[in-house]
């Protein structure tokens, strides 16, 4: 049989055959939804009584009407071939670019451009552009290093293109502002570069350069205004405490309340408009103070096993391109949760980023959902391959 045939006859196979999804992982994503469910609504209660007209439920009919239609996405992709996603490449960055620009020309909240109205929900590009960077670095990446040649060691195919797309993005994603989103981006891209075989002295060249950039963005722009107010209130929150130091004061007061067991689901005190945003990038310092810091720890090794799983799905599974894309969205995951309970715990400086599957926002769940679903089909062809 030619080559060709035996491909093709491979493909026909795959298309017949149903290998199970991965059980483990399936499990712990709806366990993190449902507890990110009662979280969220528990913490919003307050807010939306007092700002929705005594609707106290506004914020988790919404976020329970989006967390229905990604659990059918979650589904339905989880059922299908994920290779189709490489014919989309090229669309989804064009949309992704598309977006981030459009995105500048919106009405700032809060002083920042991040959210596209969009009648019914608000689209935040840099969502879709987390989602974008892992398909097309899977996408080439795979390409550059079949078994034949690994061209990811050189720099015209292993680090050229990427940082290409890495700095355009980042670039955009920096005038809205948005530096968490855009430090998030840049360590998933690093780290599927890092996987996929680039060598480690253009890490150390890209790191010099980078704090060239830094130095120009101190000497010569004003975003570096930005991130400086951050860094001084993050140093000392109670020299502002009424303004700029609030937010993380009044965190941290909800995270030490809490103790060890916490006041019990539902009694916070902190969210009754004390922490901004309680329903959004706040939500897990009401979590530790309703459910202490045994509840806390129990939701981060709910995390650290999601991610152990979705490695461990890369891992099994059946041609680079899914290792890859397990490997990148896990990532996103993984890091999107450090990088939020490090800012709750002023650990970091203070930066909008959501806790993943906790925090309110319909279009960032209904991607997580539809991500996970992806990582679902790639385990299921991992069974298939395996047999």
């Amino acid at each position: 049989m030619t080559a060709a045939g035996q491909k093709q006859r491979i493909q026909k196979k795959r298309k017949l055959l149903r290998g199970g999804f991965d059980l483990p992982l399936f499990v712990l994503v709806m366990i993190i939804l449902m507890l990110g469910l009662i979280m969220m609504f528990s913490a919003s209660y307050a807010d939306g009584y007092y700002n929705h007209h005594g609707d106290g439920f506004f914020y988790i009919k919404r976020q329970g009407l989006w967390a229905a239609l990604g659990l059918v996405v979650m589904y339905i992709v989880a059922q299908m071939d994920y290779h189709w996603l490489r014919k989309f490449v090229l669309p989804v960055m064009g949309i992704t670019y598309l977006l981030l620009v459009v995105v500048l020309f919106t009405h700032p909240i809060n002083g920042v451009r991040r959210w596209i109205d969009a009648g019914p929900i608000n689209i935040q590009p840099s969502e879709i552009a987390k989602f974008a960077v892992v398909l097309i670095f899977a996408h080439l990446i795979a390409k550059y290093s079949t078994k034949r040649e690994n061209k990811m060691q050189t720099f015209k195919y292993g680090v050229a293109p990427f940082i290409l797309i890495l700095a355009t993005i980042a670039g955009l994603m920096i005038k809205e502002p948005h530096l968490s989103g855009t430090i998030l981006i840049l360590s998933i891209g690093c780290t599927m570069m890092f996987v996929g075989g680039t060598r480690v002295r253009w890490f150390v060249i890209g790191i010099s350069m980078a704090g060239g950039a830094l130095l120009g963005m101190v000497l010569f722009t004003k975003i570096i205004v930005y991130a400086k107010n951050r860094l001084v209130y993050w140093i000392d929150p109670f020299k502002d405490p009424q303004h700029h130091g609030w937010q993380t004061i009044q965190s941290l007061y909800a995270i030490g309340s809490g103790g060890i067991m916490g006041l019990g689901l539902g009694n916070s005190r902190q969210k009754y408009l004390y922490v901004s945003e309680p329903q959004n990038d706040f939500v897990f310092p009401i979590l530790c103070e309703e459910l202490g810091l045994v509840g806390a720890v129990i939701v981060i090794v709910l995390f650290a096993l999601l991610v152990w799983r979705g490695y461990v799905v890369a891992m099994r599974a059946p041609d680079r391109f899914g290792a890859l894309m397990a490997v990148g969205l896990t990532t996103q995951v993984g890091l999107q949760a450090i990088l939020n309970i490090a800012v709750t715990t002023n650990t970091i400086p203070n930066t909008g980023i959501s806790l993943p599957f906790f925090s309110y926002g319909g279009s960032s769940l209904l991607m997580l959902l539809f991500q996970m679903g992806i990582i679902l089909s790639i385990s299921r062809f991992s069974s298939i391959e395996q047999t």
